[in-house]
């Protein structure tokens, strides 16, 4: 990518929060908060890919201190432009090797924004980040989709997940080197706009290794921020590992 605020820079930034407008619903982000808050206690929590606040923001107002790391101007500046944006301390750069100073109960990735590093060694590197930053007994939590490969025909490499008059929207799966991507066509006074974002997909157990690599250890792991049991029907994650003492 040439901006340097990679795939989230001013063209998408401007339209994300209403792109994602049902991430932001109470029924979706006051689970997650809860927990957070939860176990953040009395210490401050940092956020990697903290975007333009949907997690961030409120958990401020829970009282609990939030520093965030992302690498787009661009969201960060609606972050600062909110309500209470001036209370969540923020650095830009990359997540997976970027460090700021102070010791955390808690850092956090949410919404697969752990897929947005495209490669195995970038998710590592950002494990270790996280242990790096979290003070002992510290935790480190992960919400992200479980891949989808049961979806998958043989001899295909595309899942569609939305179709309408307007848009068609599909992810794209390499399964030797689990690279994907989200693919979007939006049909707009009559001509198509075509937008694509990588990632890389992880799996649970492939999660648990770069934690141990790490220093941490899975404490828990459900559906979702719910609690709700994580069983092999589950769409997706959320993970809690421990920094050891």
């Amino acid at each position: 990518m040439d901006d340097e605020d990679g795939y989230f820079g001013e063209t998408v930034a401007a339209g994300y929060d209403r792109s994602a407008a049902p991430m932001f619903s109470p029924d979706v982000v006051d689970p997650a908060v809860d927990l957070l808050a939860g176990l953040a206690g009395s210490g401050p929590a940092l956020e990697f890919g903290v975007g333009t606040g949907r997690i961030a923001l409120p958990l401020v107002e829970r009282g609990v201190p939030v520093h965030g790391i992302d690498m787009s101007r661009a969201m960060v500046d609606r972050l600062r432009a909110k309500p209470g944006g001036d209370r969540v301390e923020t650095t830009i750069g990359d997540f997976a090797t970027t460090r700021v100073a102070g010791e955390f109960t808690v850092a956090y990735l949410v919404f697969n924004t752990i897929n947005n590093l495209t490669t195995q060694d970038a998710q590592v590197d950002c494990f270790r980040n996280a242990a790096a930053h979290l003070a002992p007994g510290g935790c480190f939590v992960v919400e992200v989709g479980v891949p989808q490969l049961r979806l998958l025909p043989p001899g295909q490499t595309a899942v569609p997940f939305t179709i309408s008059p307007t848009q068609w929207a599909f992810d794209t799966y390499d399964v030797a080197t689990q690279a994907m991507s989200s693919n979007y066509v939006t049909v707009v006074d009559g001509r198509a706009e075509h937008w694509s974002l990588p990632f890389r997909y992880v799996w649970p157990s492939e999660l648990d290794l770069m934690a141990r690599l790490a220093g941490l250890r899975l404490r828990d792991r459900w559906e979702g921020w719910s609690r709700e049991p994580f069983t092999g029907e589950s769409g997706r994650h959320v993970s809690i590992w421990e920094k050891t003492a």
